[in-house]
């Protein structure tokens, strides 16, 4: 029986370079992230003998993934956005990010909307930077009386909204996606494949839970500018409930914020980090996984993955770390409620 071989194909603006650069790889890596960060593509070849030319900053780079008998996953469409020469020895570094990440995106301006929708604000952004949008139908709809763009860039802004309903806000495929955390569905609705992974499938792997984290629910203040009151809603329960820094304009808004954060505390009560001892480029976030072989508190919890890092090196083949979170798909263990009257303050 043999060892699996990792296949890799690299193609700069259209021209397969992978016969080329296969000599010379030390590594290559991408990262995969879930929203708030774009993926990220890191190459790492040898220049020894001087002979390879840097790309320009601009290109772009097609990468695929995979066993040599498993075949290639495709992952994607980067734009080189840092070139670096070091040695000795004589090393190119190349980053690249997502290829829809334009600079456009990343430039900051002013702008205010009022009266709109997630689905309104969202379409517009991805037809000005000659994007497809795909929102989520439970979010579309959602109202945005006010919506301030001061000094703060497309990529800030939407980074901003996914936090504000807990949603992906990214760029995949030439479209502009957003869509909840955790629904175990694509913005259209199609349904995520579930993954499992075995303990004997990793390396090294790495589980946390803190009682310092262990809210029981979220609290948000907003200003009743009509009764000159500040007050606040929870969502949870009041035992151990985290409060949110900023007042918001609006019991909605404050709302939208706090049960945000209850998703957001109820994901991160616990954490696993694994790595695989063979890659999978068929792993990438918002996949719900189901893991076996360690502990009962492990086992028994449906996770969810939030970042995957796959790398391709010389000295260690394919391997996949995950970051993972504890998927809310179930449901919580706490009941959803407001206490908007009970916690007024005269400001």
């Amino acid at each position: 029986m043999g060892y699996p071989i990792p296949a890799w194909r690299v193609t700069l603006d259209g021209n397969d370079l992978t016969d080329r650069i296969a000599p010379r790889l030390i590594e290559l890596t991408l990262k995969e992230c879930r929203g708030g960060e774009f993926d990220q593509l890191d190459l790492r070849i040898h220049d020894h003998d001087g002979r390879m030319a840097l790309p320009r900053r601009g290109v772009t780079i097609a990468v695929a993934m995979g066993w040599r008998d498993g075949g290639l996953v495709d992952k994607g469409t980067f734009v080189v956005d840092e070139v670096e020469h070091s040695g000795p020895p004589d090393i190119i570094t190349i980053r690249a990010r997502s290829a829809e990440l334009t600079k456009t995106m990343r430039t900051r301006r002013d702008r205010s909307r009022h009266d709109t929708t997630v689905g309104a604000v969202v379409s517009e952004i991805a037809g000005e930077h000659s994007l497809r949008a795909r929102v989520a139908s439970d979010l579309a709809n959602l109202d945005l009386d006010h919506l301030d763009q001061s000094n703060e860039s497309v990529v800030a802004l939407l980074t901003r909204l996914g936090k504000r309903f807990d949603a992906v806000a990214t760029v995949k495929a030439g479209s502009l996606l957003f869509a909840p955390i955790d629904s175990g569905t694509t913005p259209a609705g199609i349904e995520l494949p579930r993954a499992s992974i075995t303990r004997s499938d990793g390396d090294s792997h790495r589980f946390s839970a803190s009682e310092r984290d262990n809210y029981s629910g979220a609290r948000a203040y907003w200003n009743d500018k009509k009764g000159a009151h500040r007050k606040s809603v929870l969502v949870g329960t009041a035992t151990n409930a985290k409060t949110l820094r900023e007042t918001f304009d609006s019991e909605r808004t404050a709302r939208e914020h706090a049960d945000a954060e209850w998703k957001r505390v109820q994901r991160g009560a616990a954490k696993l980090e694994y790595s695989l001892a063979l890659g999978r480029a068929t792993l990438y976030p918002e996949q719900r996984i189901d893991v076996s072989g360690f502990k009962p508190d492990i086992d028994d919890r449906t996770w969810l993955i939030a970042e995957a890092t796959h790398s391709i090196t010389g000295s260690s083949g394919f391997t996949t770390s995950l970051v993972l979170e504890t998927s809310t798909s179930t449901g919580s263990p706490f009941d959803t409620a407001s206490d908007a009257s009970s916690d007024a303050q005269a400001i």
